[in-house]
């Protein structure tokens, strides 16, 4: 991109480039910052909006099973044969089949971590044995969410998903189409809803950038927003401040209950994100005996809980039997803690009985990951992913093109002070709304200043 010099403009629409030039260097550093990241998120969300069906696929042996006129094994059994396959583990979680022809899976825990066994509901036979962080969708999912190199890489995906939202909206504004003279950016819609030039050719590439960005910044922002919710720092803030408005968690639902300090995400692999940092309800410890998995099995099937519910056993003896079933259907979620003792529900909650804002969430989560409208929500989202891709190869090649060599080529900051103060604020203050995102760009600022102090430096006249 080649503008006009600011001086050669009337007074208007100096200002007006001198906007546009302190939001392309913004635009410049956040792209900078993400794109790297945003290749990666879109490679592993692509491959994981699939997961059901590369499971079925790559991994039928462990996944499928026949279907039999005979009944299922029970659950008590099925953990059982488990425990004897990892004799040196033991049982914490069963999934119940998701469908007739569907494996259960039973979570052993041990000293070499977490270790999914596979069964046959029909004869228990053992299909598979893997560690849980071995899984190949729990390596997409870790992957995807950096958590898998641990809690600060964790928190850069807050980083980035906070510089994706301020690069999509600089985004629309260069690209949102202004008079300009010389034929710049315009011609018929040129650069704006079509791309101009040959291909490879410099103008080419950028008005193949900005169309894509156009058809696709949408859904990229969209995506953006769903993952925050989920972040570190930021998504925690959030559901605690949701929570405690009675916008998330549904906390009545809890009032008079004995709790423990063990929340629901610790037990159970989804609990859906209002119900991530629940307290763990207590059962009346007494001298009695425990309904067994069972007991509890049958009973979570008279509540109407759907199938493929992940079952969390009772730790201890004021332990309680905690259910949550998470189908694709948004509306048929469900969380139920039994009484090891009297199987009596403590907690019953049902999709309706979230807050507002906690079933937005969810279902902004549900159509993140391609779960709310079938192979369309699927196929939308996967044309965002691969649409990002491409937003990352223009931008890089863009760089390339007009990177002067040995530099890093970052746009200029404009002569007009205002501009730069009035783009640079609004991007710190997008940054108090997202703390990591915040201190990210206060790094960016010091360093930019850095930077432009020591070239000022390396520029003085030597004095006699």
């Amino acid at each position: 991109m080649t503008l006009p010099s600011s001086a050669a403009l009337p007074g208007r629409a100096r200002l007006r480039d001198a906007v546009h030039r302190a939001v392309w260097r913004w635009h410049f550093y956040a792209g900078l910052l993400c794109l790297p990241f945003l290749i990666l998120l879109s490679v592993t969300g692509s491959v994981y909006l699939f997961k059901d069906e590369i499971n079925r696929t790559l991994f039928s042996h462990r996944i499928l099973v026949p279907v039999r006129a005979t009944p299922p094994l029970s659950p008590e059994r099925l953990v059982f044969i488990a425990a004897d396959a990892v004799p040196d583990a033991r049982p914490t979680t069963y999934a119940s089949p998701e469908a007739p022809d569907r494996s259960s899976v039973v979570t052993m825990v041990g000293p070499s971590g977490k270790t999914l066994v596979y069964l046959d509901p029909y004869d228990g036979a053992v299909l598979d044995r893997v560690g849980r962080n071995d899984e190949a969708m729990m390596v997409v999912r870790r992957l995807h969410s950096l958590a898998m190199f641990g809690p600060v890489a964790n928190g850069l995906i807050e980083v980035v998903a906070g510089f994706t939202l301020i690069l999509v909206l600089s985004g629309i504004y260069l690209w949102w189409p202004r008079r300009r003279g010389g034929g710049q950016g315009g011609g018929q819609g040129g650069g704006i809803v079509s791309v101009r030039g040959t291909p490879g050719k410099r103008v080419w590439w950028r008005d193949l950038h900005a169309v894509t960005g156009f058809a696709a910044g949408a859904g990229l922002f969209f995506l953006a927003a769903t993952g925050l919710p989920w972040s570190i720092l930021w998504g925690d803030q959030f559901r605690a401040v949701s929570n405690r408005a009675g916008l998330g968690q549904p906390t009545a639902l809890w009032a008079g209950l004995p709790v423990s300090t063990v929340p629901m995400g610790a037990v159970l692999d989804q609990t859906g994100w209002a119900l991530e940092d629940a307290p763990l309800p207590r059962s009346d410890a007494r001298d009695g005996v425990p309904i067994g998995i069972d007991r509890a099995a049958a009973i979570l099937s008279g509540l109407g809980m759907p199938a493929g519910y992940e079952l969390a056993l009772p730790e201890g003896p004021a332990g309680v039997y905690a259910a949550a079933a998470y189908p694709r259907d948004v509306t048929r979620q469900r969380m139920i803690s039994l009484d090891q003792y009297t199987g009596q529900p403590l907690v019953n909650v049902r999709f309706g009985d979230i807050g507002i804002v906690g079933r937005g969430i969810q279902y902004g989560i549900g159509l993140h990951k391609g779960e709310v409208a079938g192979r369309l929500n699927q196929f939308l989202m996967l044309a965002f992913c691969l649409a990002t891709i491409l937003l990352a190869v223009t931008a890089a090649v863009m760089w390339r093109k007009r990177r002067p060599k040995g530099r890093l080529g970052v746009p200029a900051w404009p002569d007009d002070r205002r501009a730069v103060g009035a783009v640079t604020g609004l991007v710190v203050a997008f940054g108090i709304v997202f703390p990591l995102t915040g201190l990210a760009i206060l790094a960016m600022i010091a360093l930019d200043a850095a930077f432009l102090g020591l070239r000022r430096g390396f520029r003085r006249p030597a004095t006699a």
